[in-house]
């Protein structure tokens, strides 16, 4: 279901700053303190967490990992949704996940709604290098997601996907 929200309140404006100012922070020196800022940004964190640098957000409580779960470098999440990340997943570098979009219809882009679409990733998946993902996608437990696929529709289980849009490929 899509939700229609209005990004450039200047609540979120603030927002977004402040949690941009964190993810520069954090990419231009990944230590500790700065990683644990940036995990406090989020909904929910669980134990044994890796972030590498180059994770960038737009608003962190609309982000909710599990425990083990592995980002690598270049993450991007416009979280205007909510993501969920299970438990052991495994993102590749330069993944992207987009929980917002805005109007194909020209006449209504100019008027500059944004439309929220949550993601939801199981556990033990893996998404490959440069993996994207919209708004409005499920991909189940033990899912695998081939390098470079855009995923547009829901993932079934234990299942590897790959192209663009990304298709089942085969059961695991």
């Amino acid at each position: 279901m899509k939700t229609r929200f209005d990004s450039l309140t200047p609540q979120l404006i603030q927002q977004r700053q402040q949690v941009h100012e964190i993810c520069r922070q954090f990419g231009r020196s990944p230590s500790k303190g700065n990683l644990k800022r940036l995990k406090q940004l989020l909904k929910a964190c669980g134990e044994q967490v890796v972030i590498e640098s180059g994770f960038y957000c737009d608003y962190g409580d609309r982000i909710s990992l599990g425990h083990r779960v592995f980002i690598n470098i270049n993450c991007t999440i416009l979280d205007g949704g909510q993501v969920t990340l299970g438990d052991d997943c495994l993102i590749g570098p330069n993944v992207q996940l987009l929980a917002v979009s805005h109007d194909s219809d020209p006449t209504l882009r100019l008027e500059k709604h944004n439309y929220a679409q949550d993601i939801s990733i199981g556990n033990n998946v893996w998404l490959g290098s440069g993996v994207i993902i919209i708004g409005g996608v499920k991909v189940g437990d033990n899912a695998v997601i081939g390098a470079g696929s855009v995923v547009t529709k829901d993932v079934a289980p234990g299942y590897l996907y790959a192209g663009n849009p990304a298709r089942k490929i085969k059961k695991l």
